[in-house]
């Protein structure tokens, strides 16, 4: 069996994540407290208790989620003695779960991560003024289907793209709020079985994150990124790399460009991946993978008593 452990993005936080990991392992209690002294916050704090709108900012959601991946690697690494080159054959992350992805291949050092992520969300949140963007989840239509409503729906002042290429028959376009409102209308009239505006807070992965894109490649150029112990699936790209060079370039193109899950999804399966490990809070992306390839088989991995059993599985 060929596996490949993933790493969730945005919307798979809640509030309590990370707590019971805390308390059951000092390796989870050292990588929080490692993420708290890098970005100088009592993000742990905020992850265990809330309150949920403050974990929902995105500088806070993105280092957050990227702390409990990593405190479930660390956890396998350390307590479970599992290395990671000779466990899996690639890595891949939604959106910020690349950067969580690298970090648990060597390719990032965690506090490295987490500064970049804190800075990621503020970037993100500042280049589009609160009210001006939107994004909307597509339900029942196809990637190009959607793709050209998105370019239908942008006029000369206002663009729409797509976003994020989560599976089959779930896309989210992203632009101007006037380009979204249209988009959903459009998609709706295509017989779209929902088409809804999403709770967020910015425009993310379209071209109105452009001054952010600009803040990443300089906050990038300053970081050293390694070549990772396993291929990372970068999402722009829907394919595997080792390269920094191109690590560190696809990280910034990334803040543009389309979450290609659905594609990644089916490259890893292309290349023998059997089985696919969600590692860190929820389980959005295991419900994705069950629905691109139904075949591939696919747990997730975020509380203490997953975490013994993968242990045991994995390195018995």
């Amino acid at each position: 069996m060929t596996r490949a452990f993933i790493f969730p993005g945005q919307g798979s936080q809640f509030v309590g994540m990370g707590q019971d990991l805390a308390e059951a392992f000092p390796e989870a209690r050292d990588t929080f407290a490692a993420v708290d002294d890098a970005i100088g916050q009592n993000l742990s704090r905020l992850m265990f208790t809330g309150p949920e709108s403050d974990l929902n900012l995105t500088e806070n959601t993105q280092p957050a989620l990227m702390a409990v991946s990593m405190a479930v690697v660390n956890v396998l690494v350390r307590q479970g003695g599992l290395r990671l080159a000779d466990s899996c054959a690639f890595v891949a992350g939604h959106s910020l779960g690349e950067y969580s992805a690298l970090t648990a291949a060597g390719a990032l050092d965690l506090a490295d991560t987490a500064r970049l992520l804190k800075l990621r969300g503020q970037a993100m949140q500042a280049a589009v003024p609160v009210g001006k963007g939107a994004m909307a989840a597509i339900l029942g239509l196809a990637f190009d289907d959607v793709k050209a409503i998105a370019a239908q729906a942008s006029g000369q002042d206002e663009i729409c793209q797509a976003a994020n290429d989560n599976s089959d028959g779930q896309v989210v376009v992203s632009g101007h709020k006037g380009a979204v409102a249209a988009a959903i209308a459009l998609a709706q009239e295509k017989g779209a079985k929902r088409a809804i505006e999403l709770p967020v807070s910015a425009p993310f992965h379209c071209t109105l994150m452009a001054p952010a894109a600009q803040r990443m490649a300089t906050a990038l150029a300053d970081t050293n990124i390694r070549k990772p112990f396993v291929p990372v699936v970068a999402n722009v790209i829907a394919a595997g790399t080792d390269d920094p060079a191109r690590i560190r370039q696809l990280l910034v193109e990334q803040i543009t460009g389309t979450v290609r899950w659905r594609e990644s999804v089916r490259w890893m399966h292309a290349q023998g991946v059997t089985e696919m490990v969600e590692l860190g809070a929820g389980k959005v992306l295991s419900g994705l993978v069950k629905r691109i390839e139904k075949d591939v088989i696919c747990e997730s991995v975020g509380t203490p008593a997953q975490v013994d059993d993968l242990i045991t599985r994995i390195l018995s």
